[in-house]
């Protein structure tokens, strides 16, 4: 016994000594992968061309990788929703092992397709993305769990993710209970509100209209709700857009609480919301992504648009306002419910095939004309003594013009492709006093001295 217990307190000893040779030192720079959609219907493992593999190994060289997860993974257990996000988005569950085998450890759940096959499909989804080793968040069996960070243990940092969606079909959104019944399962939402600028005279029209289908008399002053929405008089038409105060609130808390549990704290955000067009944020998204750095996030990062928005550099934090898409393979779903067919008024005997042609008129319109969507960049943050001190965007392409059957997988962009797609990001940037440097075909952004 005695022989034991001194063994014990030299162990123990050793162990104190060991302790005590690291408090205080450094784990290192810190360093995060970050990227837009991701829309995953085929494997990635058997692909082996330079610009491709190159990219994996951005994303694996990274301490933790992070994309938004914008499809649902199940059997057809599920029934499809009333309602989509656009597409009833679905994917083979073992597709999943190949977000992992390219590097990925974290994943946003929280987006206009996480409703596509009710809270069924959301819960085996879930149940296959934890299955695979994923860390998500943004979707919860209640609002309150869908709010929830989550955290990543890396040797260098643990790493907190809290997500949100502001473009989601109204039945996705989680809710809470009072006790007296279930709460509903869904995605954390971030609504906001929109209020309608016209010009006097336009107001005016516009009361007169409301005043003859009311049979009421028109409002005074010079706001006027009608329609549904809310108009204001003023000198330019436009719109204005606010986020939910409580919905804000709400996710602020949980930043401030992840900041105290965590090394880095990721916010994502999916938000197709545009203001002048589709490449400058909606109002509310930068009043939202400002509210969370300044709740205690490391990084603020949008996705949805399917387009490039510039990055800010915000308290020394960067924003990174949308990462489009990072794989965009939306055009190989195995199956699609009869709603989308009936939408293009194509018959029982039609297959995938028809379908694509019907929408997309072969090719010459939406998604497969628009060479933006097809352009991107894989954003790498690095942290040193847990102040953000670099972000380099690696311009990738997703195969503009080419089959389907090839088209929406990234590779690393050369030459003029990569000459124009840091052009774009340097262009956006700008707009919110952001330079973007470019060395050897890398855009580089470094906080203010």
């Amino acid at each position: 016994m005695k022989n034991r217990l001194a063994i014990g307190v030299v162990l123990l000893g050793m162990a104190m000594a060991g302790q005590s040779a690291v408090v205080g030192q450094s784990k290192g720079p810190v360093t995060l992968a970050l990227t837009g959609d991701s829309i995953i219907m085929q494997r990635l493992s058997p692909f082996v061309e330079p610009e491709f593999t190159g990219l994996m190994n951005l994303v694996r060289g990274a301490d933790a990788a992070f994309t938004n997860l914008e499809t649902l993974f199940h059997d057809y257990e599920a029934p499809p929703s009333h309602e989509s996000g656009g597409t009833w988005m679905r994917t083979d569950p073992p597709i999943l092992k190949e977000l992992v085998w390219a590097g990925f450890d974290l994943v946003s759940r929280a987006n206009n397709h996480a409703g596509d096959f009710g809270p069924q499909g959301a819960q085996i989804t879930s149940k296959y993305v934890r299955e695979a080793g994923l860390v998500e968040a943004g979707v919860g069996n209640s609002l309150r769990e869908a709010r929830e960070a989550k955290f990543l243990e890396t040797p260098r940092a643990r790493i907190a993710l809290v997500s949100a969606a502001s473009t989601f079909t109204p039945s996705s959104a989680a809710g809470n209970t009072r006790g007296d019944m279930p709460p509903r399962p869904g995605l954390s939402p971030l609504r906001f509100t929109t209020t309608y600028i016209v010009t006097p005279e336009r107001l005016a029209d516009l009361k007169r209209v409301s005043a003859e289908l009311s049979g009421q008399a028109a409002p005074a002053g010079d706001t006027l709700n009608f329609g549904g929405r809310r108009y204001v008089s003023g000198p330019v038409a436009g719109q204005r857009t606010e986020p939910n105060k409580q919905d804000m609130e709400e996710i602020a808390r949980v930043v401030r609480s992840a900041a105290t549990l965590s090394d880095i704290v990721i916010v994502s955000l999916h938000c197709h919301e545009g203001g002048a067009n589709r490449s400058v944020p909606a109002d509310f998204i930068p009043i939202f992504a400002r509210a969370v750095i300044d709740a205690g996030a490391s990084v603020f990062v949008g996705h949805g648009p399917h387009v490039l928005r510039g990055v800010e550099i915000y308290k020394g934090k960067p924003i990174l306002y949308s990462l489009s898409n990072f794989i965009f393979q939306n055009e190989t779903l195995l199956r699609m419910p009869a709603d989308s067919y009936e939408q293009y008024a194509l018959g029982a005997g039609a297959e995938t095939a028809d379908y694509l042609d019907a929408r997309y008129d072969k090719d010459r319109r939406s998604f497969p004309a628009d060479r933006e969507y097809w352009d991107s960049v894989l954003a790498t943050t690095k942290w040193e003594g847990g102040k953000f001190v670099e972000l380099q965007l690696h311009p990738i392409t997703l195969g503009y013009q080419t089959s389907r059957a090839d088209r929406g997988r990234p590779k690393l962009a050369a030459g003029a492709d990569a000459a124009r797609i840091l052009d774009v990001m340097t262009t956006r940037s700008k707009a919110f006093g952001t330079s973007v440097v470019v060395k050897n075909g890398i855009g580089i952004v470094t906080p203010a001295p």
